[in-house]
């Protein structure tokens, strides 16, 4: 009779070490597409966002759409399906806060002159704008409301060759040697090789905060609200700080 019980209780020891060594299974609830609306300038870190969010919610598919952040705040009013908004500063979100009751700051950004490869035009401060062929945002986007804001304190005056409607066809079209310069986001130059960033006296008082929420008419408000909380967690904030963006 030992014998059977000692098989017997071998046979649930294994057994027990199989379920203990067993991962846990993934939230079943979370699963779906997420439509996240967010500023150009979120693209690299936000992309990278996604990746560590879906390794957590392998059921959870992100759909990412970015832009300027106004032409996406008009979009969102408009009824575009949208279950979050990041927008690249809080006059913007303020515009669909109807459908954004409790937006939050999550990252920090600041402007810095954007120039090809080699400065050809030897550009030093924002005083030289003046003088060169030198693109910008819109003034209605939060790059352009920005840039208004540090010339303005600068005392300089800047005829733009084209004013676009996000931060990154400003820096595209630097790259591309269609204009000597621009003014982008710091972050946006972090790992180019094509640009170089000169950062103007005064970067430092026009700082844009940018806001994350949920809306109100998520199809997806779960899988919103963690992908909020993700970017607002310790590893969402650690991205977004190797990506360039400042604290909130």
């Amino acid at each position: 009779m030992r014998r059977p019980a000692v098989a017997l209780a071998a046979l649930v020891l294994a057994l027990t070490g199989c379920a203990a060594s067993t991962p846990p299974a993934s939230d079943d609830d979370m699963n779906g597409t997420l439509t996240v609306y967010a500023a150009a300038s979120l693209r690299a870190s936000f992309d990278e966002v996604a990746d560590a969010f879906t390794a957590q919610h392998p059921g959870v598919r992100i759909s990412p759409v970015y832009d300027g952040s106004s032409t996406l705040a008009t979009q969102i009013v408009e009824g575009a399906p949208a279950d979050v908004f990041a927008s690249a500063d809080e006059a913007t979100m303020a515009k669909v806060s109807e459908l954004a009751p409790d937006p939050a700051v999550f990252a920090t950004n600041t402007l810095v002159i954007v120039v090809p490869a080699g400065n050809p035009k030897k550009i030093a401060s924002l005083a030289d704008l003046s003088g060169v062929v030198t693109v910008l945002c819109a003034p209605e986007v939060p790059c352009g409301a920005a840039s208004a804001r540090l010339l303005e304190g600068a005392g300089v005056t800047v005829d733009a060759a084209s004013l676009e409607q996000n931060v990154t066809a400003v820096l595209t079209k630097v790259a591309a040697g269609e204009a000597d310069a621009g003014l982008v986001y710091a972050t946006d130059v972090v790992g180019r090789d094509d640009v170089e960033a000169i950062v103007p006296e005064g970067s430092g008082a026009v700082v844009n905060r940018y806001e994350i929420a949920t809306l109100t008419d998520a199809a997806n408000p779960a899988a919103a609200d963690a992908f909020v909380a993700f970017v607002l967690s310790d590893a969402g904030q650690r991205i977004l700080a190797d990506r360039g963006f400042g604290a909130p």
